[in-house]
């Protein structure tokens, strides 16, 4: 069966090692393997969400025009995070890379613990809308029924997210 093409936007963020190594390799891969990258944020550096006791974070926001459905994606992205080193050992530990799906077009994808998509805490995460509202503002949270940029004006979250440099 042939899907039509989605967009698909993931967060990637990364706290050790060469953090914007890391990141370019991982936007790389996600490209190579998942589809066409047609929209990549600025890196944001932000403090460490849920375990402050660790290095900052880069993060950064992608959307990738795909026909992939979204659990050949997620294997996609756990694949990657496999080759570029990372470790599942702590909830919010320090990661050498972290791929989350965010958004599915306007998809609702729930599995239960595997995949939830939209990500189910994404609208209450400053880390995750301040890059996401650079490249998809106005698209809609399909639960929610809010564009991005207006989920980002209704956030109480105040953890400092910085804008680190453009990605090119």
């Amino acid at each position: 069966m042939h899907l039509e093409t989605k967009t698909v936007y993931l967060l990637l963020g990364s706290n050790l090692g060469d953090r914007e190594a890391i990141i370019r390799q991982a936007v790389s891969k996600s490209g190579d393997e998942i589809g066409e990258i047609v929209a990549v944020s600025s890196l944001y550096e932000t403090a460490a969400w849920g375990n402050e006791d660790q290095p900052s974070f880069l993060n950064i926001a992608i959307g990738i025009k795909t026909a992939m459905a979204p659990h050949e994606i997620l294997s996609h992205t756990l694949k990657i995070e496999e080759e570029l080193g990372r470790i599942r050992a702590e909830k919010w530990g320090a990661r050498v890379i972290d791929i989350d799906i965010i958004l599915y077009g306007e998809e609702v994808v729930s599995d239960g613990e595997t995949l939830q998509v939209p990500h189910p805490r994404m609208h209450e995460r400053k880390f995750v809308l301040v890059p996401l509202a650079e490249i998809a503002g106005e698209v809609y949270h399909p639960l929610l029924q809010q564009n991005i940029t207006g989920l980002l004006s209704l956030l109480k979250d105040n953890l400092a997210v910085t804008n680190f440099h453009k990605f090119i």
